[in-house]
């Protein structure tokens, strides 16, 4: 089980990310975050694995708090905690498959891996795993080759071979058409139906209905809802995108 509690983040500038922010998730669920852009959704993913330290409260995962976790602990938490980008942070002018494989360098001899020196056990488990998002003969093209939803896919790739247990998957259909998003969504969707947690940011209430289990929103940096996403009726629709989103969007959640 993860289990955030009073998670509040000030950004240096005085900017309040999130307040006291709580609630927890069950192991296998998919959890999606919704809210406006700016509502807190990217800082509070960032924070269940570190990326962002919290200002205050903890992030509790397994019985183990994140937040207080030694850097060696932290890195050996982090192995089990993948992470999908809306920019799919690959390295753009390198092969996929060296992008895939990074995804073992919680498990590996770093200097090993700066220097390409793969074992064969990994080498098959990349090709493994892109097979499993569908582009295994792309292995050896050049990332910046591909399509954006195969970028995506990648991503995806990559964080299987992390072995994970939790997936922070944030905003990753923002750039993609519908048809993409769905496809992403599947795959996100298949390996939740494996044992994996999913944690997912989402702007459209179609999506949102679609694949999640739970739904927690944020306005503003505070948690204005949590319940399934059915339960988001027209005043709670209002009330975490707010008036103009209402007139405009209301029809969505009929």
């Amino acid at each position: 089980m993860l289990r955030i509690e009073h998670l509040t983040k000030i950004y240096p500038n005085g900017t309040v990310a999130l307040k006291d922010v709580s609630f927890s998730v069950e192991d296998g669920e998919f959890l999606v975050v919704i809210g406006l852009s700016g509502s807190g959704k990217s800082t509070l993913l960032r924070c269940i694995n570190r990326l962002i330290e919290p200002t205050e409260g903890l992030v509790v995962w397994d019985d183990t708090d994140v937040t207080k976790a030694s850097p060696r602990d932290l890195r050996r938490l982090r192995r089990h905690i993948g992470m999908v980008f809306q920019q799919f942070n690959l390295v753009r002018r390198s092969s996929v498959m060296t992008n895939v494989l990074s995804g073992r360098l919680g498990y590996v001899n770093p200097v090993l891996s700066l220097l390409g020196l793969w074992s064969k056990a990994d080498r098959t488990r990349a090709i493994e795993a892109l097979g499993q998002v569908g582009i295994a003969d792309k292995a050896h093209d050049r990332a910046d080759a591909l399509s954006g939803g195969q970028q995506q896919r990648v991503g995806i790739a990559r964080t299987l071979m992390q072995e994970p247990r939790l997936i922070l998957a944030d905003e990753p259909v923002a750039s993609l058409d519908p048809v993409l998003s769905h496809s992403i969504l599947r795959y996100l969707e298949q390996l939740n139906k494996t044992g994996i947690t999913v944690l997912c940011s989402l702007h459209f209430l179609d999506l949102v209905h679609r694949y999640a289990t739970r739904v927690i929103a944020l306005n503003a940096g505070v948690k204005v809802f949590e319940g399934l996403p059915k339960e988001i009726d027209r005043a709670k629709f209002k009330e975490i995108y707010g008036e103009e989103a209402q007139e405009v969007r209301a029809t969505a959640v009929d």
